[in-house]
């Protein structure tokens, strides 16, 4: 079976307080074992990155752009697709899990595709929808990330 991957999807653009959500959720992702995928930009994804890269994790980005430099500082394995806003699709495709924090239209297409793809979802802050399980908090969200995947056979 191949490695866990948790999707986190949320704003390009983040405050302080969200950005250091991001970041110990990216922290707990590696502690988990999991790599992190997201769309490899910056905001929450950037924040989740460097948090993942900081506890040890890998992280893989999904970008919008034609070109693999364009992606945040903490991106391991940049994967260039020059699809736009189209990219969205691909972002929770390559999850187990899907976190997402926060976020606008973009994290709502994401979440739109996570469902079409019967892939768990996790919120924190985020869009109120049927497919998406609220967390109060990073801690919870982890809890919930580690239950999903252990029920995909994952030993997290």
């Amino acid at each position: 079976m191949h490695v866990p991957r948790v999707a986190v999807i949320g704003s390009g653009d983040c405050d302080n307080e969200v950005a250091t959500e991001a970041e110990a959720l990216g922290a707990g992702i590696a502690a988990l074992g999991a790599e992190l995928v997201c769309g490899g930009r910056g905001g929450v994804m950037a924040a989740a990155c460097r948090g993942a890269q900081g506890a040890g994790g890998r992280t893989i980005g999904i970008l919008p752009d034609g070109e693999r430099e364009a992606a945040n500082a903490w991106i391991d394995v940049p994967v260039a697709t020059g699809l736009g806003p189209a990219r969205n699709a691909l972002v929770p495709l390559n999850g187990d899990v899907v976190v997402a924090i926060r976020g606008g239209a973009g994290t709502l297409t994401e979440l739109g595709f996570a469902a079409i793809y019967g892939r768990p979802v996790i919120g924190l802050g985020t869009h109120d929808l049927p497919s998406v399980q609220p967390a109060r908090d990073v801690e919870h969200t982890l809890e919930l990330v580690r239950k999903a995947l252990r029920e995909q056979g994952f030993e997290a």
